[in-house]
């Protein structure tokens, strides 16, 4: 709708950014840290492995000093579960233990709200070994690790994450690594894990429920809006189902304690319902998230699958994975939105469209925690960095984040990717979202000097303002 005047930001917003351990940390072997997925997954030819990253281990004072100039109020990071326990199930290593304090107490020191992610895709290697989430034993170890995150530092932190893109790992789950099968094979596992990452989900916030009583706790998966290529019922209908598996799928269970029903039906008819044990509904239900966060991009276009072709393609944007299934949906372009070089729709009406779906649907506070522009920055003789195509694309999104608000959506936080350059999954970094630069190429650490972006400054007057200038 149309709105003759606007809210604006509300006093006390979250105005953030974030960043995740594997990616932006490095010292993958210090000080007593394990193993994780993603230190020995096979890599993406061309990309540069996580030993080193953006080295914030080192860095993190510096960094921390430059996120309080820039005027965050909340830094969204995650803590890296081999850091805390090493094997993922044994001894806790209090040296990890003492650099995530540090951390959280200079990020205090600046008035810099900490909001924590549990587990953002790197799985302990030694639990995978064992048979990761498909192993229900690894839903006992996330407990235990998410008990000794709440003990060590629940006086420090107020605002909790379980698992980040949980919708990803599953619906990418070859290209991002979380599945070894093959074929029909490799989908039944990936809903067995999903239903074991969903419980171990609920029975966390329950234990922060108790456990911290001051804090709060929410779900952080990657939601858009599903469009439908036409206004042929077969495309509206490919739509919402696609909508039911991608999204409805994790919030319904987070937030209700069910399996959304179309996804239910789906998973039914596939052959992929997961095993479910005595005492899972119950576990399920009741976990009560105090919030949702989630992670947008761009949005998706489908339609109805079309007899005596594939309806399945094997690209989306810089990633090669899998868009389409037959029977149910194929993947669709949607000619009102452009691309960025990477292959990204930017749809920012398509973020107002998204927090008003989620909002409508849950009807509490709701966090962005992943919002931002890969692109090719370039640092100038004189080290500025101009990155206009950065600035628009969050200009754009902010707007359309106020209007949700006006909308009646209790938007309390807005983290946008990434606070720093970090290692792109895909594209190392050649592809950078952070606002300030890290002096590092794929093949050559050079001096990994901090450097501020334009949009850095454009940021911090943003968060100067409350959104009053964007």
């Amino acid at each position: 709708m149309d709105h003759s005047t606007l809210k604006g930001f509300p006093e006390g917003f979250f105005w953030g950014a974030s960043t995740s351990a594997y990616q932006v940390e490095g010292a993958w072997d210090e000080d007593g840290k394990g193993l994780s997925v993603q230190d020995t997954k096979e890599l993406i030819p061309g990309t540069p492995d996580f030993k080193v990253s953006s080295d914030h281990y080192h860095h993190w004072k510096e960094d921390v000093a430059l996120f309080a100039e820039m005027g965050l109020k909340m830094y969204r990071f995650s803590i890296a579960w081999t850091r805390i326990i090493p094997d993922g199930d044994g001894e806790v290593n209090r040296a990890g233990i003492a650099f995530y304090r540090n951390l959280l107490e200079e990020l205090r020191k600046y008035h810099i709200e900490p909001l924590v992610t549990m587990y953002h895709f790197d799985l302990p290697d030694a639990l995978q070994k064992k048979g990761g989430w498909s192993n229900r034993s690894t839903i006992d170890a996330f407990v235990r690790f998410a008990n000794v995150l709440f003990e060590e530092f629940g006086d420090l932190v107020t605002y909790w994450l379980t698992i980040n893109e949980e919708n990803m790992m599953i619906l990418h789950g070859k290209a991002i690594g979380t599945t070894l099968q093959e074929g029909e094979e490799a989908w039944r596992d990936l809903y067995q894990q999903n239903h074991h990452m969903l419980l171990a989900q609920a029975r966390v916030m329950k234990l922060c429920h108790e456990k911290c009583p001051q804090a709060k706790i929410g779900p952080a998966p990657n939601i858009s809006e599903v469009y439908a290529e036409t206004c042929n019922p077969k495309d509206v209908l490919a739509s919402q189902t696609f909508s039911a598996i991608r999204n409805w799928l994790y919030l319904d269970v987070a937030v209700y304690g069910r399996y959304n029903a179309i996804a239910s039906g789906y998973l039914r008819e596939k052959g992929y319902y997961p095993q479910v044990e005595e005492g899972d509904w119950e576990t399920l239900k009741g976990a009560n998230p105090d919030f949702i966060a989630f992670n947008y991009y761009n949005t998706s276009t489908v339609a109805a699958c079309r007899e005596g072709e594939s309806n399945v393609s094997a690209r989306v944007g810089d990633q090669q994975v899998s868009v389409g299934e037959e029977g149910l949906y194929r993947g669709a372009s949607n000619p009102h939105l452009y691309r960025t070089e990477f292959g990204w729709e930017v749809d920012p009406i398509g973020f107002r469209n998204t927090l008003d779906m989620v909002a409508s649907r849950y009807g509490l506070p709701i966090i962005i925690t992943e919002n931002g522009l890969g692109a090719r920055d370039t640092v100038e003789e004189d080290g500025s960095i101009h990155d206009p195509y950065r600035i628009d694309y969050l200009r754009k999104h902010l707007e359309q984040a106020e209007l949700a608000i006006a909308d009646g959506v209790d938007l309390i936080g807005y983290c946008p990717w990434s606070a720093i350059d970090l290692i792109s999954t895909h594209q190392g970094f050649g592809k950078r979202y952070g606002f300030i630069y890290v002096n590092r190429e794929d093949d050559d650490l050079k001096d990994l000097k901090r450097l501020k972006k334009d949009s850095f400054y454009w940021y911090q007057n943003v968060i100067r303002t409350n959104g009053k200038e964007l």
